[in-house]
C-alpha cells in the first residue's frame, strides 16, 4: 500500500511538473467549465505535433496567437449578439499569449473567455424570457438586424436589452403571421428559449476545447484538424461507412434520448423490444455493469455509452413510446455488431432518353464519399466495405443491363480515402499514374493505378459542383486528364492538401497522466466510451496533390469541359476563400499517355448544351432560383411591421410554390396544389438529367474521340 501512494505521489508531482493546468477564473452566471489534465496534455502534444511536421512549417508565435484568437471570438459570437465591448477590450490581452498557452498546456485563459461568453449568452436568453409577455406594437415601422458581424460591439447592457427586445419582437411576430393566437405563439416561444438555456448548460469541457482547438488548427490551414473522442469516432464512421453498435439513430427529445430509426437486422432489431420513439432513460455495458441513467444528456453524450467493439453486450433501460414516464423500464440486452450503412453508400439509377428518333438508356452512380473500412482493409478481409468495390459491382449491373453511357455523380462528394480515388480511376483506365503528392520535404510520389483491368470501357461523364472536393478532385481530374471522360458542372472546391489521421492514443497513450488514471482507478471512467479512443485524433496536413499534368488541385480545384451555374456561392465557399490556405503551384507532369481528347468535340457539345439551355425552362428557374438565393443572402436586417412583414413572406411563398410547380411541369410532373405534400423520393434533378443528355450529345456525334479499350 505503501508503496503504491509512493508511485502515486511521484507521478503527481512529476504531473504537476509537466503539465499542472492553471484554473480560469471563476465567473458568476456561468458553468464555470474547466479544462482538465487530459485536456492540457493534448492541447500541447497536438502544437508540438503540428509545429514539427505540418506541410507549412507553422512557428507558433504572437501573429499565429493573434489568428487563433480571432477565430475563437468568431465561432462563440459571430454576429456580435452577446459579448460587449467591454469583454472584447479584456480579452484583448490574451490575444498574443495563446501561442505560448497552447505550447505549455495552458487552457485557462481559453476556458475564462469561455465563461464570459457563457454568462452573456445565458443572460440574454433569460432577458428574453422576461419579454415574452411585452405586447409589442407591430404597426410601427421598426427593423430587426439579423446580420451583425460587421456591426461594432454593443457597448452596454442597455444597449443589449434594445437588441434583444427586438429579437424577441421578431421572433414572435414569426409565430404570429402563422397563428393569431398568441397565447400560444408565447408558450412555443417560451420552450424554444428554455430549450436553449437547456442546451447551454449541457454543454461540457470537451465542448470548449473542441471550440478551441478549431480555432487554432483552423488557423494553421483549412484541412489540419483534432477531434476530441465522440468526434473522432463520428470521422472515422463517416470513412468507413460502418459503426460497431446496436443499429439505432437518436435524437433528443424533451430530455429524453429517443429512437427514431432502427437499421434492418441490426441488433436493435432483431431483439423485437426496440421500436422507433422508445426512449433510453439507462445505459450499463456488459452483463453485469451498473446502469448510468442518460435522462436529459445529450445525443452525442449517450451514443458514445451505446456504440462499443463489435461483440461486445451493452444493455438499455427502454421506456417504450406511449407510456408514462413514471413506468418501470425494460431492460433490454444486446451484442454490438459492425453495421454498415448502406443509405450512404454508392447508388445506381437508370434513366431513358430519347434523341434523334432513338432510345438511349444512361447509368448513373451517385458517390457520396469516397470511403474505405480501413480495419477490415488492413485485416485482410476480403468483402472490406469500400467506393472502388461498390462501383465495381454497379458498373457490371449497369453493362448487363446494356446502358450506352455512365454518369459519375460527384456533387456533394467532399473526399475521403486517397486509395478510393487511385482504385476508381483504375476501373476505367488500363493502368498509370493517377495522382503525385509533394511532402513537407518537396519529395514527389506518384500513385499508379497498376491494374490492368478495365471495369467499364464506354462513354463516360462525370458531374461535379463546388463541394467535390479532395478525393473527387484527384478522380475528376486524372479523368479529365487522361481524356477518358467529360467533366461538367461548376468549378470544384480546391481542397489539395494530404492530412495523416493520427491516434493521439497511440502518441501519449503511456503518458504519465494514463498511469496516475490507472493506479488511481479511473480505468472505468473510459469503459464505457465505446468504440471512442481516449484522447482523440489529430488529421494533420502533410503533404498536396498534385494533378498528373502537372497542376495543383489546390486552390483552383477542377474546371469543367462544360459550365452549369453555380447554386453554391462561389465567392463563399471554396478554399479560395479561406485565408489560411496553402497557394496553388506547379510541378512536372508524371509520364502518361492521354486515351483521348475532348478539344475539338467540346465546341459542339457547348452549342448544343446552349441550345437547350436557352428553350429550358428548369434552366430559367434555376437561374431565378441563383438570383433569390443572392438577393436575401444580401438581406441583414427584416421589417418589424406586421402588415409589410406578412406582404413579403407572402409574396415569397407564393413566388417558391408557383415555380416549384413550374418546375414540375418543367419536369414531366403533375403541379400540386396548395397544402399537398410533395412525393418522398420525387426527383427534380435537372442538372442531373442535363448531364445525362450531354452525353448523349457525345454518344450521337459520329467522329469519337474517346479511345474504346479493351
Amino acid at each position: 500500500m505503501l508503496k503504491k501512494l509512493y508511485v502515486v505521489l511521484v507521478v503527481s508531482a512529476a504531473l504537476a511538473c509537466q503539465a499542472s493546468p492553471s484554473k480560469p477564473a471563476k465567473v458568476a452566471g456561468s458553468n464555470d467549465l474547466q479544462p482538465d489534465e487530459q485536456q492540457s496534455i493534448v492541447a500541447k502534444k497536438v502544437a508540438e505535433l503540428i509545429s514539427k511536421y505540418n506541410y507549412k512549417k507553422v512557428t507558433l508565435n504572437d501573429s499565429i496567437s493573434t489568428e487563433v484568437y480571432n477565430r475563437y471570438i468568431k465561432s462563440l459570437d459571430v454576429n456580435h449578439n452577446y459579448l460587449l465591448a467591454s469583454d472584447i477590450k479584456e480579452f484583448e490581452k490574451y490575444k498574443t499569449v495563446l501561442d505560448d498557452d497552447l505550447k505549455a498546456g495552458n487552457l485557462a485563459n481559453v476556458f475564462y473567455i469561455f465563461n464570459v461568453y457563457q454568462k452573456r449568452y445565458n443572460d440574454r436568453i433569460k432577458y428574453s424570457l422576461t419579454q415574452i409577455n411585452t405586447n409589442f406594437d407591430y404597426s410601427k415601422n421598426e427593423t430587426f438586424t439579423f446580420e451583425r458581424d460587421d456591426l461594432p460591439w454593443v457597448n452596454s447592457e442597455s444597449e443589449m436589452n434594445t437588441l434583444w427586445g427586438e429579437r424577441v419582437k421578431y421572433d414572435l411576430l414569426s409565430l404570429k403571421v402563422a397563428n393569431k393566437d398568441m397565447a400560444k405563439n408565447k408558450e412555443v416561444l417560451k420552450k424554444r428559449y428554455d430549450n436553449l438555456l437547456s442546451q447551454s448548460n449541457k454543454l461540457t469541457n470537451q465542448d470548449v476545447f473542441q471550440i478551441f482547438m478549431d480555432a487554432f488548427t483552423e488557423a494553421v490551414d483549412p484541412h489540419t484538424n483534432y477531434f476530441n473522442p465522440a468526434n473522432a469516432a463520428n470521422f472515422n464512421i463517416e470513412m468507413s461507412r460502418s459503426v460497431q453498435g446496436i443499429g439505432a439513430s437518436l435524437l433528443s427529445e424533451n430530455e429524453y434520448v429517443t429512437i427514431k430509426s432502427v437499421v434492418p437486422g441490426g441488433p436493435a432489431d432483431k431483439s423485437k423490444q426496440i421500436n422507433v420513439d422508445d426512449r433510453i432513460v439507462g445505459v450499463a455495458q456488459g452483463k453485469t455493469g451498473e446502469f448510468q441513467n442518460i435522462v436529459g444528456w445529450r445525443t452525442e453524450n449517450a451514443i458514445s455509452l451505446i456504440r462499443g467493439t463489435k461483440g461486445t453486450t451493452v444493455r438499455l433501460e427502454i421506456l417504450p413510446s406511449g407510456v408514462n414516464t413514471s413506468s418501470k423500464p425494460k431492460i433490454v440486452e444486446m451484442v454490438r455488431e459492425k453495421i454498415i450503412l448502406k443509405d450512404q453508400s454508392a447508388k445506381k439509377e437508370i434513366r431513358t432518353y430519347n434523341s434523334n428518333g432513338k432510345t438511349f438508356k444512361v447509368g448513373i452512380i451517385s458517390i457520396p464519399a469516397f470511403y474505405l473500412d480501413f480495419d477490415d482493409y488492413r485485416s485482410g478481409n476480403p468483402n472490406y466495405k469500400s467506393t472502388t468495390r461498390d462501383v465495381k459491382l454497379i458498373l457490371d449491373t449497369l453493362k448487363q443491363e446494356k446502358v450506352d453511357g455512365v454518369v459519375i455523380d460527384l456533387r456533394q462528394n467532399g473526399g475521403g480515402s486517397l486509395t478510393e480515388a487511385i482504385e476508381l480511376t483504375g476501373l476505367f483506365i488500363k493502368t498509370g499514374p493517377v495522382v503525385q503528392v509533394k511532402d513537407a520535404a518537396s519529395q514527389i510520389e506518384v500513385n499508379d493505378d497498376e491494374d490492368p483491368t478495365v471495369t467499364y470501357a464506354g462513354p463516360l461523364l462525370i458531374n461535379v459542383d463546388r463541394f467535390s472536393a479532395s478525393a473527387s478532385e484527384i478522380f475528376a481530374g486524372a479523368i479529365q486528364d487522361y481524356g477518358r471522360g467529360l467533366i461538367v458542372g461548376t468549378q470544384t472546391y480546391g481542397k489539395g492538401t494530404v492530412q495523416s489521421a493520427i491516434n493521439l492514443d497511440k502518441v501519449i497513450g503511456n503518458s504519465l497522466v494514463d498511469k496516475v488514471a490507472n493506479l488511481a482507478g479511473n480505468k472505468a471512467k473510459i469503459a464505457g466510451n465505446g468504440s471512442q479512443n481516449t484522447y482523440g485524433q489529430l488529421n494533420l496536413t502533410v503533404a498536396k496533390f498534385y494533378r498528373i499534368s502537372g497542376g495543383s488541385t489546390q486552390h483552383k480545384g477542377v474546371s469543367p469541359d462544360i459550365d452549369f451555374p453555380s447554386v453554391i456561392p462561389l465567392d463563399k465557399y471554396g478554399e479560395d476563400t479561406e485565408p489560411s490556405a496553402l497557394p496553388y503551384d506547379v510541378i512536372p507532369k508524371s509520364a502518361y499517355t492521354k486515351v483521348g481528347d475532348f478539344a475539338t468535340v467540346l465546341p459542339e457539345l457547348k452549342k448544343l448544351h446552349q441550345q437547350r439551355m436557352a428553350k429550358s425552362d428548369s434552366y430559367k428557374y434555376l437561374l431565378q432560383d441563383i438570383a433569390d438565393f443572392k438577393k436575401h443572402d444580401a438581406e441583414k436586417s427584416v421589417t418589424l411591421n406586421e402588415a409589410q412583414f406578412k406582404k413579403e413572406r407572402d409574396e415569397d411563398e407564393t413566388t417558391a410554390f408557383e415555380r416549384g410547380n413550374k418546375r414540375r411541369v418543367a419536369m414531366g410532373l403533375p403541379p400540386l396544389k396548395k397544402g399537398q405534400t410533395r412525393p418522398r423520393n420525387e426527383d427534380l434533378d435537372f442538372i442531373k438529367v442535363e448531364a445525362g443528355q450531354i452525353l448523349i450529345d457525345y454518344i450521337n456525334l459520329d467522329n469519337k474521340f474517346t479511345s474504346v479499350m479493351k
